[in-house]
C-alpha cells in the first residue's frame, strides 16, 4: 500500500514538473529585459502596445460573438436532438467531431475558395464580411466542445418531463428553451463558452489566411521579431486560459429549477 501511495505521489509530482518547468522558464526569460536584474518591462511594453490592444479587443469582442452565434445554434439542435430525435445523436456527434478531424488550414481555404472576392458570395471582399466568416469558423472550431458540453448538461436533467409539464402551463417553445431550458444547462453553457473564449483568444490559421487582426497572428509577428515580449504575451495568453478554467468552475455550478405538473 505505501509503495503504491510513493509511486501515485511520484507520477503527480513528475506530472506537476514537466508543465510547470517550461512556464517557470519561460516567466524567469520574461523577467529579464533589463539587463543585470529582474524588471516587468516586458510587460509594460506588451500593455502599452496598441497593436496588443487592439487585437485583443477584436478577438475578446469576435468570442463573445462567437459564443452568442455558438448557443443559438447548438442548444436548440441538442434539446431537440434529446428530446425528439434520439436515433439522429449518433450522426449529430459525428458531424459535431468533424472540425477535431479536418485540419483548419482545410477549412480556411475551402472557406476562400467558397466566399472569396470572384465567387457568388464574396464574403472576403469586404472587411465585415472577412469578420463574419472568420465568425463562423470560430464557430465551427469551437462547436465539439459547445456540443459536448451543453449534450451532457441535457442528459443530466429529465428534458421529457420539463418540456410537457411546460407544454401543459402554455408554454411555447421559446419559452421552454429560454426560461425553462437554458437555466437548467446553465453549467453546460458556460463550460462550452469558456473553452470558446479560449480557442479563440489563441486562434492562428483561420485569422492569418483572412487576414484579420486577431490576437493569436499578433503573437506570432511579436515572437518572429522580439525577444523577451513573446514570453510576457505567452504566459498572458497562459493566464487568461486558465482564468477561463477558473471561471467554468466558479460559476459552472448553474442553480436548476423545475417545472410541477398542475
Amino acid at each position: 500500500m505505501k509503495s503504491g501511495k510513493f509511486a501515485a505521489w511520484a507520477a503527480m509530482i513528475l506530472g506537476v514538473a514537466y508543465f510547470l518547468a517550461p512556464l517557470i522558464a519561460t516567466f524567469e526569460f520574461s523577467l529579464r529585459m533589463r539587463r543585470g536584474e529582474y524588471s516587468f518591462d516586458a510587460y509594460r511594453v506588451v500593455l502599452a502596445s496598441g497593436n496588443f490592444r487592439d487585437s485583443f479587443f477584436y478577438s475578446t469582442v469576435l468570442a463573445f460573438v462567437t459564443i452568442i452565434v455558438g448557443v443559438l445554434v447548438v442548444v436548440p439542435t441538442a434539446y431537440w436532438v434529446q428530446l425528439r430525435l434520439p436515433k439522429l445523436r449518433g450522426l449529430v456527434e459525428f458531424i459535431t467531431l468533424l472540425p477535431l478531424v479536418v485540419p483548419a488550414i482545410v477549412l480556411v481555404f475551402g472557406y476562400i475558395k467558397l466566399y472569396g472576392s470572384s465567387s457568388i458570395l464574396p464574403l472576403t471582399a469586404t472587411s465585415l464580411g472577412a469578420d463574419a466568416l472568420l465568425m463562423f469558423g470560430y464557430v465551427g472550431l469551437g462547436l465539439p466542445y459547445m456540443y459536448r458540453s451543453v449534450e451532457t448538461a441535457l442528459r443530466s436533467i429529465d428534458v421529457r418531463t420539463l418540456t410537457e409539464a411546460a407544454e401543459s402551463q402554455g408554454a411555447g417553445i421559446f419559452t421552454i428553451l429560454f426560461h425553462i431550458i437554458l437555466p437548467n444547462i446553465r453549467s453546460g453553457i458556460l463550460s462550452g463558452a469558456f473553452l470558446t473564449f479560449a480557442i479563440v483568444i489563441g486562434e492562428f490559421t483561420f485569422a492569418s489566411l483572412l487576414d484579420r487582426p486577431a490576437f493569436g497572428p499578433y503573437l506570432q509577428l511579436i515572437g518572429a521579431s522580439k525577444a523577451y515580449e513573446p514570453s510576457a504575451l505567452a504566459i498572458i495568453a497562459f493566464a487568461l486560459t486558465w482564468a477561463c478554467m477558473g471561471l467554468i468552475q466558479l460559476f459552472g455550478s448553474g442553480v436548476r429549477f423545475s417545472v410541477d405538473k398542475p
